[in-house]
C-alpha cells in the first residue's frame, strides 16, 4: 500500500528524536564534564542551576506552544512583525516543537542535573570528610524541589500568557533568519 505523496512513515519522527536526543545529551554531558572537571562545589551548583532553568524554560516554550492563541499572531504576520512567522512556523509543528522542548531537552537536562548533582553530593562529602547518605539525599531532594517546582510554576505561566511567550521565541528565532 502506498503512503499519500508527502505523508512521512509514522517511524520517521521517533528515529529522528532518537538521534536528535543522542546528541544533544553527549553535547550537553561533554559541556557538563568539560566544565565540573576541575571546579568546586560552588561553581558546580552554578552550572546545575543553569541546567535546572534551562530545562524550565524549554518547558515553557514547550506547554506555550499548545497553549497559544494563533489569532493574534496572524495578525501580526499580516503586519510583517518581527518573530510572527516564526511563531506561526512553531504552531504549525506544535506536536513537534512541544516533544523536543519538554521531553528531550527536559530529559536530557533532568539528567544531566542528576550528574552535576552526584559531582556536588562528592564534592560536599570530601569537604567534609564524611560518606553521609544525608548529604545525597538533602541535595537530590533540593533539586527535585527546585526542578518540579520550578516547572510546576512555569506551566502555569505557559498557559496563561502562551501567545506572548511563543512570539517572543519567534523574535529570537527571527534572528537566525537573515
Amino acid at each position: 500500500m502506498k503512503r499519500p505523496k508527502g505523508k512521512e512513515p509514522p517511524y520517521r519522527w521517533a528515529v529522528t528524536v532518537f538521534f536528535l536526543a543522542v546528541a544533544l545529551s553527549a553535547a550537553l554531558s561533554f559541556a557538563s564534564q568539560f566544565f565540573l572537571e576541575e571546579a568546586g562545589a560552588a561553581f558546580a551548583a552554578v552550572v546545575l542551576v543553569l541546567f535546572i532553568l534551562l530545562g524550565i524554560g524549554f518547558d515553557i516554550i514547550g506547554v506555550a506552544v499548545t497553549a497559544a492563541d494563533p489569532k493574534p499572531l496572524h495578525s501580526m504576520a499580516s503586519h510583517k512583525e518581527k518573530g510572527a512567522r516564526e511563531a506561526l512556523g512553531l504552531l504549525r509543528n506544535a506536536g513537534r516543537v512541544s516533544s523536543v522542548c519538554n521531553d528531550v531537552v527536559g530529559d536530557i537536562c533532568g539528567i544531566v542535573s542528576g550528574v552535576t548533582a552526584a559531582v556536588i553530593v562528592t564534592q560536599l562529602q570530601q569537604a567534609f570528610d564524611t560518606r553521609s547518605i544525608l548529604i545525597s539525599v538533602g541535595v537530590t531532594a533540593l533539586i527535585s524541589g527546585l526542578t518540579i517546582g520550578g516547572k510546576a510554576l512555569s506551566k502555569t505561566f505557559a498557559i496563561q500568557k502562551g501567545t506572548q511567550v511563543l512570539y517572543w521565541v519567534g523574535r529570537f528565532l527571527h534572528l537566525f533568519h537573515r
